[in-house]
This record gives structure tokens, C-alpha cells and sequence, in this order.
């Protein structure tokens, strides 16, 4: 399982990478290998206003349905629309093309308060 250095990670399995006060957001290779193959994506809505924990989509796969939170509050500025037609990019590329959205934070502390890398792999017990 693949738990790159340079993300933060919330329990609930979303990785977050903040690039200013921006941060994307997808699921960990670890949530998407415990879903099996993805085949729909229910994306954010652009502008809606998250607190952290607050479920922002779903990820529906062949086994279940699961919701997935906003690690950090903020307001939804980008999804991405590749996976409206292409939802296996998330089993693919769950750290690159298959993130779910950019959230631009209104607590920036917020993203420091994420797991680190060494801080999810012993949630996970990898």
C-alpha cells in the first residue's frame, strides 16, 4: 500500500495536499483497495461550504458505498470532472488523476493537525 510522504491524511481515509490556502483531497490507496473497483463518484457541489468531517460525496463500488469527508473546512473551488465518466481513475491513481476536489481552507490549522504519513500508516497498521 502506497502512503506518500508529502500528504496529510485524515482517519477517515482522504489524503490532503495544500498547495497555499488550497488543498485537494481524494481517498487513500487504502480506502480504495477496501471498496474493490469503483464505479461511481458522487462529486462536491463547486461553492458549497464544508466543516471538517462533513461528508462532501460518495464513492460507490462493486462491494459498497461509502461517504467521503472533508479533512479540513473550506469551500469546495474545483472537482474533478474526469470521474463523473471515468470513476476507475480513483482504483488507478488514488494520488494523482483520481482526486476528488480542491477546497480552498477557511482554518489552516486545520490541515496541520492531519496525520502525517508515519501517523497513518500506524492507523492503518501498515
Amino acid at each position: 500500500m502506497k502512503i506518500p510522504a508529502e500528504l496529510r491524511y485524515s482517519s477517515d481515509h482522504e489524503w490532503a495536499l495544500a498547495n497555499g490556502d488550497v488543498v485537494r483531497v481524494g481517498i487513500t490507496d487504502y480506502a480504495q483497495d477496501a471498496l474493490g473497483d469503483v464505479v461511481y463518484v458522487e462529486l462536491p457541489t463547486v461553492g458549497a461550504s464544508l466543516a471538517a468531517g462533513d461528508a462532501l460525496g460518495e464513492v460507490e463500488s462493486t462491494k459498497s458505498v461509502s461517504e467521503i469527508y472533508a479533512p479540513v473546512a473550506g469551500v469546495v473551488s474545483a472537482v474533478n470532472e474526469a470521474l463523473t465518466a471515468s470513476p476507475e481513475i480513483i482504483n488507478d491513481d488514488p494520488y494523482g488523476t483520481g482526486w476528488i476536489c480542491e477546497l480552498t481552507m477557511s482554518d489552516a490549522s486545520q490541515y496541520g493537525a492531519l496525520l502525517d504519513a508515519d501517523g497513518y500508516r500506524a492507523l492503518t497498521n501498515d
